[in-house]
C-alpha cells in the first residue's frame, strides 16, 4: 500500500504544482489523500481547487480522496473561528485590524471560485477518511482532530494526554492529519501519527512545499517526508498581479 498525503495548499498554485510534479515522479499510488484546506490565504485558491478537480479526475475517485478543512468551511459557509475577547484597547485595535484583512481574504476567495469549484468544496468539508491495509491495520485521515478540523491538539510539541484524548473516539494504527501546517511522526499510545507538513505555507520552512508518501509492505509503515523547493517573493508578487487583497499578509508570512 502506498499514501500520497497532500494538504494545507493554501491557494498557493506555485507549490502545489511543484508537488503534483513530484508526485508523478514516485510511480503507481494505491490512495492519494487530500486532507483539507485547499483556497484560503492564496493568491489562486481557485486553480488549486480546479488542480485537485483534475487530479480526483485523472486517478478515479476511488484512489483520490478529498476531505476539506477549518479554512474550507469558513469560505464557502461564511463562518468564522471563534476567538478570546480582547481585555485591552491596543489590543482591540489589533483585533479590528485582523478582522477586516481575515475577512477580506476569505470573501475574495470564496469570489474567485466558479460553482462547479465552491460545490467540490463544499461537499468535501466535514469528512474523514479511512482504509484497511491487510497485515497492518486500520488508518484513518482527517484535517485537525477526529471529529472537528479546528483544533490544535496534534501538534509536534502537544502533551502526551492531550493527543491521546483526540484520537480516544478511533480505533486504528495509523493516523494521518494535517492542519498545523508542522510536520510529525510521532507515537501516540498505540497509534502512530503523521503529518506531512503544509504543500503551500509551511510554517517550519518557509520556500518548501511539503507532502508525504507512506508505504506499507509486510505490516511496517516507511514515511518519506517530500519536499519541493519554490520561489516566496513570486508568490508575493503574484499577489499584486492578481489583486489580492492582503498582500502583506503574505509578504510577513513568506519572509519568516
Amino acid at each position: 500500500m502506498r499514501i500520497a498525503v497532500l494538504a494545507d495548499i493554501h491557494g498557493n498554485l506555485i507549490a502545489l504544482d511543484g508537488v503534483l510534479a513530484d508526485l508523478k515522479g514516485v510511480g503507481a499510488l494505491d490512495k492519494i489523500w487530500v486532507l483539507g484546506d485547499f483556497a484560503a490565504f492564496g493568491t489562486r485558491p481557485a486553480a488549486c481547487v480546479q488542480r485537485i478537480m483534475d487530479l480526483q479526475e485523472a486517478y478515479g475517485k476511488e484512489v483520490c480522496q478529498v476531505i476539506g478543512g477549518n479554512t474550507d468551511r469558513y469560505v464557502v459557509q461564511g463562518v468564522r473561528p471563534k476567538l478570546p475577547l480582547v481585555q485591552d484597547e491596543a489590543s482591540y485595535a489589533a483585533r479590528q485590524r485582523a478582522f477586516v484583512e481575515r475577512d477580506a481574504i476569505f470573501n475574495w476567495t470564496l469570489a474567485q471560485l466558479s460553482y462547479a469549484q465552491y460545490r467540490f468544496v463544499a461537499e468535501s468539508i466535514g469528512h474523514e477518511l479511512a482504509v484497511d491495509v491487510a497485515g497492518y491495520g486500520h488508518v484513518i485521515g482527517f484535517h485537525a482532530v477526529p471529529g472537528s478540523d479546528e483544533p490544535n491538539s496534534l501538534r509536534p510539541d502537544s502533551p502526551d494526554d492531550e493527543a491521546s484524548d483526540a484520537l480516544l473516539d478511533r480505533e486504528g494504527v495509523l493516523a494521518l492529519c494535517a492542519h498545523t501546517h508542522l510536520r510529525m511522526v510521532r507515537r501516540v499510545g498505540g497509534w502512530q501519527v503523521v503529518n506531512a507538513g503544509s504543500v503551500g505555507m509551511s510554517f517550519s520552512q518557509v520556500g518548501r512545499a511539503e507532502w508525504g508518501l507512506l508505504t506499507i509492505e509486510e505490516g511496517t509503515l516507511t514515511v518519506d517526508l517530500r519536499e519541493v523547493l519554490f520561489d516566496p517573493a513570486a508568490v508575493v508578487a503574484d499577489a499584486e498581479a492578481v489583486g489580492f487583497p492582503a498582500p502583506d499578509f503574505l509578504r510577513k508570512r513568506f519572509s519568516s
